[in-house]
């Protein structure tokens, strides 16, 4: 490897990351880093690095951009120990969406075919680099092209033969009603009172609970889709894939759509719109399932809302969504 010191950066963390480089992944330094990356690439994938780029860190895990002769690579791991079972589920899942034609970055097979590897109290992974930028909300055919995605996506993802490997968060098997009346009793109280009263409304008002429960990618937002024109190059980042209702996490991405690492924000009405259109160009809604997005676009906006300062305007962006 080339004597290139590679950048260290915190993904979203207000943390000194070289400080989090040693007290969390024990290097002394980014130098050490790249030679670790590359002594390990060399022993179970047979890979070259030429150079390590830069380093990203977030909680225990961490990314680097590596050159290497065949083009360039990112290398994942992480040092969560409880986490390992999970990203080797997440690998064979999105090894998997990758052979069924979905646009995903699909891990690198390791010489002994392992797709995530645990090398000395590391789980490791390696993919290529996939050219585009994060999902852009201002540009109509990107956000379009990610809600047919995600209706094409959750299709795969319904079919998937290994999908009780994800176990369903504690909560999440509630009927949806439940499941919002709870939240609304434990976790609005600092919401108008008015916006409360019409969220109930809704849900008493709302049609048999029948939506179909499947796995799903569960954090589909502009940090996770990376497009190139007008076209989703790929989505990445399924480690938060879950069982869930599909329209649960439709309602989700579309208030979520716009958000990255920092300053979380809603996405403006028009943007929400050509999502949807995008999603139900492919997948149109039956009316039961049209009256349970509305409501579920309202409970994951109401619940983005944080108590005291809004600052990017979470709660405005809620009560446009009253009836």
């Amino acid at each position: 490897m080339s004597a290139q010191t590679p950048v260290v950066q915190m993904l979203w963390e207000a943390h000194d990351p070289h400080q989090a480089l040693s007290a969390r992944f024990g290097f002394p330094d980014a130098p050490a880093a790249g030679r670790w990356i590359a002594d390990t690439l060399d022993e179970h994938w047979g890979v070259r690095v030429d150079s390590c780029e830069r380093i990203v860190m977030s909680g225990g895990n961490a990314l680097a951009w590596l050159g290497t002769p065949s083009g360039r690579l990112l290398a994942k791991w992480s040092v969560v120990s409880e986490r390992f079972p999970r990203l080797a589920a997440v690998a064979r899942l999105t090894s998997w969406l990758e052979g069924r034609g979905q646009p995903v970055s699909a891990p690198v097979p390791a010489r002994d075919g392992r797709l995530q590897a645990e090398v000395g109290g590391v789980s490791i992974g390696l993919q290529r680099v996939i050219c585009g930028d994060l999902l852009d909300i201002a540009d109509p055919g990107q956000v379009r092209a990610a809600g047919a995605v995600l209706a094409r996506l959750q299709d795969a993802l319904a079919a998937y033969p290994d999908a009780d490997r994800f176990p369903t968060p504690p909560g999440a098997s509630a009927p949806l009603a439940q499941r919002v009346t709870g939240w609304l009793d434990a976790c609005a109280e600092h919401l108008p009172a008015a916006a409360r009263d019409a969220l109930r409304g809704l849900v008493a008002g709302a049609p048999p609970d029948r939506l179909p429960r499947q796995l799903v990618h569960f954090d589909y937002r502009s940090a996770n889709i990376l497009c190139a024109g007008g076209e989703v190059t790929a989505v990445i980042d399924l480690e938060e894939a879950r069982p869930e209702h599909r329209l649960v996490e439709l309602a989700r991405a579309a208030i979520l759509l716009g958000t990255r690492y920092h300053d979380w924000g809603p996405v403006p009405a028009e943007v929400r719109a050509q999502f949807l259109a995008g999603y139900r160009a492919v997948r149109p809604l039956a009316p039961a399932e049209a009256d349970w997005l509305d409501i579920l676009l309202l409970w994951q906006a109401m619940a983005m809302v944080p108590p005291g300062d809004d600052p990017t305007g979470w709660g405005a962006s809620a009560l446009s969504l009253l009836p």
